[in-house]
């Protein structure tokens, strides 16, 4: 999810914790758990400082390492061995617990989005996406803060607003998960060219009703489309270049960061006066007739790299990028 969603995920653990009758009886401990929920869930994503290094590192291990298994526990210890030295009179085992919780709900609603995490590392480094729930989902957000803010000016005793929330929400999860399987069998039967090797994706968007499809050849060729409703529509046909620049490309770092996170990318050559330029993108994020998250390289007439550029781009940055390198 996104951060803002994971802060008040927080805040809303925090309030959940008061069907804790120990919590809820110490007023201190109360602000400690918060604390822990807060910072708990937004741990698994202090990967985000890698931006500061480049970011084909980022992509490489953002949701990577920091949502694994082994972290679930290391960050629940650290940020409640913290806490302790702030709160020595607390019952901090509370706070462990509260704390824990908030790290495993952080990955776990992780896994429900189109992005994903190797949640399962070091069993394996799948990256593991349910294409579910998106990044930013109106109904998840929009229900913490109305209930954070009844919370805030006192209308309901915090464990019967949250109790009440985070029920609802299993429902949603459900709900939503439900929908997601019956729209992927439904995209399949609508498909007059669908044949038993192909794989469908329906990828979810901030409209409930409002899917991407994604349907994968076992050529590694892809069509692209959209499920608005019952209404499917193909938008494209997207298949990788084969032109040498292509398989060049695969042997630089940048490259193959994006490449180690995402199995749905094609590649596509334009040849310049210069040399090539090679830019790979993600299918699964098509947006106005474009692949806004793209892997890209800029080359000599020898396939030798000039500039690259691994993230999310948008059309006019891209060809501004390009026209810089044309003048190198």
């Amino acid at each position: 999810m996104d951060t803002a969603t994971h802060f008040v995920m927080g805040i809303g653990l925090a309030g959940l914790s008061y069907v804790d009758p120990v919590v809820a009886a110490n007023p201190e401990l109360a602000f400690a758990v918060m604390i822990g929920t807060v910072v708990g869930s937004q741990a698994p994503d202090i990967d985000t400082a890698l931006r500061m290094k480049n970011n084909a590192v980022y992509i490489r291990n953002h949701r990577g390492i920091t949502h694994s298994l082994p972290f679930l526990a290391i960050w629940t210890v650290l940020i409640t061995a913290a806490i302790a030295l702030l709160f020595r009179d607390v019952p901090i085992g509370h706070v462990a617990l509260w704390t824990g919780i908030a790290v495993c709900v952080h990955v776990f609603t992780d896994v429900f989005n189109t992005y994903g995490t190797q949640a399962l590392r070091p069993i394996t480094e799948k990256w593991i996406s349910w294409n579910i729930i998106h990044i930013f989902d109106p109904v998840l957000f929009g229900t913490h803060i109305a209930a954070i803010l009844l919370w805030a000016f006192g209308v309901f005793h915090p464990a019967e607003i949250f109790t009440v929330l985070y029920i609802f929400l299993a429902f949603y999860y459900i709900w939503r998960t439900w929908v997601h399987f019956a729209r992927k069998a439904h995209v399949r039967r609508m498909d007059p060219a669908s044949k038993s090797n192909d794989k469908y994706y329906v990828i979810p968007t901030i409209h409930l009703n409002r899917w991407h499809v994604v349907k994968a050849h076992e050529d590694g060729s892809y069509e692209i489309g959209k499920l608005d409703g019952d209404e499917l529509t193909w938008k494209k046909h997207a298949v990788s270049s084969d032109h040498p620049a292509v398989a060049k490309s695969k042997e630089h770092p940048d490259i193959q960061a994006f490449l180690y996170f995402t199995s749905f990318a094609v590649a596509e050559v334009e040849e310049l006066s210069f040399g090539y330029f090679v830019r790979w993108g993600d299918v699964r994020y098509r947006h106005r007739k474009q692949y806004p998250f793209v892997a890209c390289v800029v080359m000599d007439k020898n396939y030798e790299p000039i500039s690259t550029y691994v993230g999310w781009l948008s059309e006019d940055k891209m060809e501004k990028k390009l026209s810089i390198s044309s003048n190198i």
